[in-house]
Parts: C-alpha cells; structure tokens; sequence
C-alpha cells in the first residue's frame, strides 16, 4: 500500500476542510497525519496526528516537509485559501518545494475571480504538484482556463458522502422538535458568502402559503470568520428574521455538528436550500450530502450546482433573489410526489460517491504518481470521474 501523508487542518479544528480529511483519510488507509493548526485552534491529539505544523510558524512548514521523506510515499495536501496561514496561503508553496516525495493537491477552492494573489498562489500550486484534483468538471475547466493547469494533470473526484439510507422525513421530525413543521434547512460554516440572509428574506412569501413552515440553519461560524468579525454575520441574520417577523419561523443551531447529528437534521428536512452569493464557489459538500440524504435542493447557481443538480436532481434559482427562492421552496412543498422524486434522483446519483468508492479513486491516483515519480515518467492524464 502506498504510504499517504495528508496534510490538511484535522479534527479537533472544527471546519469542512477537516472533517473532509478525517473522512477521507480513515477510508483510504496507510496514511500519516500532518495536521495544520493555528494558535487559536485546539491542539491536534497526538493519537491521530504524526506530525503538526503551526501556520504561524513558517520554519514548520519546510521541517515537516523534509521529513516526510522517512514515512511517506506521496503528500495528498488539501488547499483552501485560510488553510495555510497568511498571505493567502503562500506558505503551501514552501512546503511543496521542499518535499522529496510527490505532490496531489485536492483544490477545495478554485475561484473563478480571485484576487491577485490568489490566481498566484493557486496557479505556482497547479504548476508545482504532480496532480491537481477538483470535485467538479466545471471547476476543472476553470483549473485550465483561468489558471493554467495542464489537462493531463488535474483529475476529478467527487466529494466523498456517507452511506445514507432514504428516510421518510415525518418519522424523525418529532425527535427534532419539529413535529408537524414543514422543515428547511440550511447547513455549513457561517460566513457572509453562504447567503442564509436570501433564505430568511424569502421566508415571508413562503409562510404566507405554507404557515408551517421552519427554516433551520445548522452550522457554527467558519473559525477565521469568527477571528476577523466575531458573530457580526449572524447577529445581522437574527435581527433581519426580527424585522421580518420571521423570528418564530427560525431555529439557529449555531454550532459545529458531528456526523450523525448533521444527518438527523437532514432527515428531518422536507427542504434544502443552498443559497450561496458567491457565483465562483466550487466547493460541493453541502450539495453532496444533502443529495446523499435523498433531499430535494434549491440553489443558485454556482460552479458546481449547475452540475450536481442536473436532470431533476435539484432546482437552480436566480442568483441573489429571495422571491426566487420562494417560489421554487412553495412549488416543491406543495408538492410532495415531486420532492420526493426529486430527492430519490438525488440519492441514487449519490451512491457511486460514498467514501469507501471516492478512497479507492484515490489510492488508484495515488499510486499511479508514486509509479511515474519511482520511473521518472511524467505522462500522467488526467480523468472525470466526479
């Protein structure tokens, strides 16, 4: 087996970027574990972690780096922007080039328009390791175009979801507190791009025909947001549900859930609403899971969305557009047999990507760079097979 390091933020650091590796790197095996951490995140325990380089210590980063040489194979390096410290996130660079063993870097981020440093930092990373992975077609389109990846060189793997059986919603609100309600819900890390404000403004056109209705958001503020502006974001969602008269129609659990909690909030939904504001967002695993859970999604459009949610699997809205949204959220409540279809295409289109399926498309990558690194070839191309 080819001996993995992963390295990435890592539980106990409550974010998607952590959870994503824990999930990924318990189903792919052989791993060790290089844990990026920041002063304000909790330690990473060291009966997971093998090595762990502070973000705010930039001699870490090239030490660890060389020492992979001993224990590892391959790097596997998750890459979002608030990953890898400041300077967004320029210190991945030293690390690859300090690395004796062969790069993948899986891009969590691909920004369709990035700042100057950014479409920097991202373009050296695309020309630095040896293969680039994206969760999407269209974000790997976006790889080549924008940043100049090499087709041969950048692969597409679908966002790793669990193993969810269909679960008829009315059975599992009561345990939530939500018998009789008609569930929406939105989840993830809270920050001003997530766009739960759209959600909350379309809630009333929505209770006007549906007075049953609750919109649920789940999810703590994203760790760097909660550093740089504190819980600004979301007072500003619970004084506008006040202005609107909404209060009674909202539940906030604002906190960072685990696995099986994040599921029965799922499964007590009728609806899912993902209404990001940011058009070049390319991260998938909201969209993923929910669509794992066999739940009905509206969305707007972004990178990803348009192909995730394809062929009756999910409804796209206008960007930015409450009354939109609210049309879209009472024609599928009105219509169970419809929401229900929708949810099963959803799940069914779900099951090639549980994470036993999206580990072995890694090991296979995996080891295909490890043989082109040992034999000096760099004939490596590329694949879709999100």
């Amino acid at each position: 087996m080819v001996r993995t390091a992963f390295v990435a933020s890592y539980p106990p650091r409550q974010c998607s970027i952590a959870r994503f590796t824990h999930n990924l790197a318990s189903a792919v095996g052989g791993r060790e574990i290089v844990a990026l951490y920041s002063a304000d995140d909790p330690k990473p325990s060291p009966l997971e972690v093998h090595h762990r380089i502070r973000t705010d210590e930039p001699e870490d980063f090239v030490r660890t780096a060389r020492s992979l040489r001993d224990c590892s194979d391959i790097a596997a390096i998750q890459h979002d922007f608030d990953v890898w410290g400041a300077q967004d996130g320029r210190s991945v660079l030293e690390f690859v080039a300090a690395l004796d063993v062969p790069a993948v870097a899986t891009l969590h981020s691909v920004p369709g328009l990035p700042d100057r440093r950014e479409h920097d930092v991202l373009a050296e990373l695309v020309r630095a390791v040896s293969v680039s992975v994206v969760t999407s077609r269209a974000a790997a389109t976006l790889l080549q175009e924008a940043y100049g990846a090499d087709p041969r060189r950048v692969e597409v793997i679908a966002h790793g979801v669990p193993e969810l059986p269909l679960v008829d919603a009315a059975t599992v609100k009561p345990a939530m507190g939500l018998a009789g309600r008609d569930v929406l819900l939105s989840f993830g890390q809270l920050g001003p791009d997530k766009g739960w404000e759209l959600a909350i403004s379309a809630l009333p056109r929505i209770v006007e025909a549906h007075p049953a209705v609750t919109y649920v958001m789940v999810g703590a503020t994203h760790p760097d947001v909660l550093r740089r502006d504190g819980e600004a974001y979301r007072e500003s969602l619970v004084a506008l549900a006040g202005d609107l008269g909404m209060t009674d129609h909202v539940l906030f659990v604002d906190r960072f859930v685990g696995r099986v909690e994040l599921t029965r909030w799922l499964e007590a939904a009728d609806l899912v609403i993902a209404p990001s504001t940011d058009p070049a967002r390319s991260a998938t695993g909201t969209l993923a899971y929910a669509m794992a859970a066999g739940r009905a999604v509206v969305s707007t459009p972004f990178i990803p969305a348009e192909e995730l949610l394809a062929d009756g699997r999910g409804v796209i809205v206008a960007p930015g557009s409450p009354a939109a949204i609210a049309a879209a959220a009472m024609c599928l409540l009105a219509d169970a047999g419809a929401r229900a279809a929708m949810g099963r295409r959803a799940h069914e289109h779900s099951r090639p990507r549980t994470w036993w399926n999206v580990a072995a498309q890694y090991r296979e990558l995996f080891g295909r760079v490890v043989a082109e690194h040992v034999s000096g070839r760099t004939s490596l191309t590329g694949s879709l097979r999100a």
